[in-house]
């Protein structure tokens, strides 16, 4: 026996309708329902429903990837674990103040001389925001892992790790349109349909290491910076 299973929204189904119901009817129920339950109430669309902590519509901000100017500032946000190490690149158009997540790394169950190769390679000089968390000690030898980190050619400062204010921060940039991120970032997406808190108002902590990079990257100063050789033009402009 064969089984087929796809999704009807309003629109796939007008017979479903009672007849008296019109488009602009529909379209006013559509506008008394959350932004981010729309695709799944109309279109029947995954969506987490109650309790998401980034209540926006993805079609806001998920756009396609473009090339990202040399002399945009970059940086990114690491978080570290022999579970999960996942790191999360960020990039500033100063002159819009829009702010892009454009590149990202997931990888599990490997050591840091191999997580660091990988991080390395959108561009060294940039600066990375670690979880504090990495302060403790790894368990694989010791080592904290910051340190470890350090030596193997990362250029790392603590993150800000204020998560009340962080979410606030992130959600504020998406409503407001001046966050976008590329729709290339495929475990970021799945995180982020999945971030959410529980029925005592708890972040659920599972599966959400991107969305802790993104508080980290989005609130730690110091880590979106330009260029080594973008910030030597400029001086000879004369623009510093």
């Amino acid at each position: 026996m064969v089984k087929y299973v796809d999704m009807i929204g309003w629109d796939d189904a007008p017979h479903l309708q009672p007849p008296h119901i019109e488009k602009k009817e529909l379209d006013a129920l559509e506008a008394d329902i959350l932004p981010h339950q729309r695709k799944a109430r109309r279109d029947g669309r995954p969506s987490i429903g109650h309790g998401a902590i980034y209540p926006v519509d993805e079609d806001s901000f998920f756009i396609d990837p473009f090339k990202i100017p040399d002399y945009w500032p970059r940086g990114y946000a690491l978080d570290v674990g022999w579970n999960r190490t996942a790191a999360l690149w960020a990039a500033h158009d100063q002159d819009a103040d829009v702010y892009y997540l454009w590149h990202e790394y997931y990888v599990a169950e490997a050591v840091p001389i191999v997580h660091a190769h990988s991080i390395m390679a959108p561009g060294r000089w940039m600066t990375g925001a670690i979880d504090p968390a990495a302060e403790h000690s790894s368990q694989r030898d010791g080592k904290k892992l910051k340190q470890e980190y350090t030596e193997l050619g990362l250029h790392l400062v603590f993150a800000n790790n204020a998560v009340a204010a962080g979410i606030h921060h992130v959600l504020v940039l998406l409503q407001g349109g001046q966050l976008k991120v590329f729709n290339t970032l495929q475990y970021w997406r799945k995180e982020f349909r999945l971030y959410r808190r529980n029925e005592k108002g708890k972040i659920v902590k599972e599966n959400d290491h991107l969305m802790d990079c993104s508080r980290y990257v989005l609130n730690t100063k110091g880590v979106l910076t330009t260029p080594p050789i973008q910030r030597k033009d400029r001086r000879k402009r004369g623009e510093w």
